[in-house]
């Protein structure tokens, strides 16, 4: 199949990309405005291959996506073009706003118009398939976890931006007959992570001698998913799931964030140990908490399991000490990134 990523380019996009172009046959054409977060870096390996191509460009420019989906004509979209980080949402939301609200419209409304030139074959076998996020669903209590029919309570610009995406493509495959998927997942990590994110920032801050800062008391739980897994969950579901379905995936790894940062600490202490023989864990620092912080997110992934078959490889200790271990062999790549970032502390929301 021809395969349209946008984000390509991201963390999630481009493993995405790397293991469609490894494990499969599909064409693949991504398309990425390159923006902080993202990096042809990632995408190396890649970068030649006879069934890949890049294209610069905004999922906002309607004349870019038209040009696209006339030159490729994808039998697949999957859409991963997105701001992500919460704590930058409440600093600057409109950023947020355009590319996940704006950007997804524009992409539905070009995808709705390739889709209106197929027929036969082509037209039973497309799919719009929008990734998004286990924070669109709130804060969960002490017990309990996220299933597809989990009432929607975002909290953060950023994940009332991601919401009202899945609503438009939810509304765009009732009201237009657009066939298409949602995926929402919990908490990624692994290679190629923009040094911003909770796990490559802690391990960038360790080796910097800084401190590590965790919010609050360090309570707050996420599941972790290792995006490695979490690619392979997102292929099965465009090349199987039923259209207008939407599938939960998670790594069923529920941490409080100071035990993360513990872990991370653990690790580097036997990977890479402090000239003065301390423990990296001494770094640690409990700053204000951010304005609006999620007690806890888990996610229940059982209809995916049950309907596709899926469930992760990757256990969150190994996968750690896989990821912790990549950074250090990669300085050079996150090393100028985290030069190039401001200090300043954000997600205050001032």
């Amino acid at each position: 199949m021809r395969i349209l990523v946008t984000g390509g380019a991201g963390f999630i996009g481009s493993a995405l990309v790397r293991h469609l172009i490894a494990a499969t046959a599909h064409h693949v054409l991504n398309l990425d405005a390159l923006t902080y977060a993202g990096s042809l870096a990632s995408l190396a390996g890649v970068e030649g291959h006879p069934r890949y191509r890049f294209v610069k460009a905004d999922i906002c420019d309607p004349d870019a996506l038209a040009e696209a989906f006339a030159a490729f004509r994808p039998d697949i979209v999957t859409n991963l073009a997105a701001e992500t980080h919460v704590d930058r949402s409440l600093d600057g939301p409109e950023a947020f706003i355009e590319t996940n609200l704006v950007g997804t419209y524009r992409l539905l409304v070009a995808a709705r118009r390739h889709f209106e030139t197929l027929a036969g074959d082509a037209r039973a076998a497309f799919r719009f398939h929008h990734i998004s996020t286990d924070e669109v669903f709130g804060s969960l209590g002490e017990s309990g976890a996220f299933t597809e029919v989990t009432p929607y309570d975002p909290r953060s610009p950023y994940s009332a931006s991601k919401a009202g995406s899945d609503h438009l493509v939810s509304a765009w495959g009732h009201s237009y007959g657009l066939p298409v998927l949602l995926t929402n997942c919990s908490n990624n990590y692994g290679p190629w992570q923009f040094p911003e994110k909770m796990i490559p920032l802690m391990i960038a801050r360790a080796l910097a001698g800084d401190t590590l800062p965790v919010y609050g008391r360090g309570d707050n739980v996420r599941d972790w998913l290792h995006v490695d897994d979490h690619v392979r969950a997102l292929r099965l579901v465009f090349e199987g799931g039923r259209p207008g379905r939407r599938y939960n995936v998670g790594g069923g790894a529920e941490r409080r964030n100071i035990d993360v940062v513990h872990a991370i600490c653990a690790v580097l202490d036997r990977l890479r140990p402090r000239h003065d023989g301390a423990s990296y864990a001494g770094q640690i620092a409990f700053v204000a908490d951010r304005p609006g912080h999620d007690r806890r997110y888990a996610i229940d992934a059982t209809r995916i399991t049950r309907e596709l078959g899926w469930s992760p490889d990757h256990g969150f200790e190994s996968g750690l000490e896989a990821t912790v271990g990549w950074y250090l062999d990669h300085a050079g790549w996150w090393e100028p990134m985290v030069a190039q970032q401001a200090s300043v502390r954000r997600g205050l929301g001032r």
